[in-house]
C-alpha cells in the first residue's frame, strides 16, 4: 500500500514537471515571437522579412504544446475537451480581420501591436492556470 502510494506521488510529480516544461517552452517561444513581431516593425525590407518568417517558425511550436496544456486536465472528458478546443480554433481566424482593421485606422506598422499583445497572453497561458 506505502508502495502504491509513492508511485503515485512520483506519477504526479512527473506529470507537473512535464506540465512546467511545456509552460516554459510555450512561454519562450511566445515572448520570442513578439520581440519578433517588434523587430519587424521598426525594421525594413529584407530584415522585417526575415523577422516574420521566424516567427512562422516558433509559432509551429507553440500551437501542439498550447494543445497539450489545455488537454491535460480533463481526464475522462479529454474528447470533448479537444473538439471545444478545435472549435475555439477560430480566434486564429479573428485576429488577422481586426489586424486588418487596425492597419486602415492605424496604419500597417502600428497594426502589428495586436498580434504582439496575442503573444503576451500565449506567453501567460501557462501561469494563469488554464493547464
Amino acid at each position: 500500500m506505502l508502495y502504491n502510494a509513492r508511485l503515485q506521488k512520483e506519477h504526479e510529480m512527473s506529470l507537473r514537471a512535464q506540465t512546467a516544461a511545456k509552460g516554459q517552452v510555450l512561454a519562450f517561444n511566445a515572448v520570442v515571437s513578439m520581440m519578433l513581431v517588434v523587430f519587424a516593425v521598426n525594421q525594413t525590407r529584407v530584415l522585417a522579412m526575415w523577422a516574420m518568417l521566424a516567427v512562422g517558425l516558433f509559432n509551429s511550436i507553440m500551437f501542439p504544446t498550447i494543445f497539450s496544456l489545455a488537454i491535460s486536465g480533463f481526464g475522462k472528458e479529454v474528447s470533448c475537451g479537444s473538439g471545444l478546443l478545435c472549435l475555439i480554433i477560430i480566434g486564429g481566424a479573428i485576429i488577422p480581420i481586426l489586424q486588418g482593421l487596425l492597419a486602415d485606422i492605424i496604419g500597417l506598422h502600428g497594426s502589428f501591436f495586436l498580434p504582439a499583445a496575442c503573444y503576451i497572453f500565449i506567453a501567460n497561458f501557462w501561469s494563469l492556470g488554464v493547464s
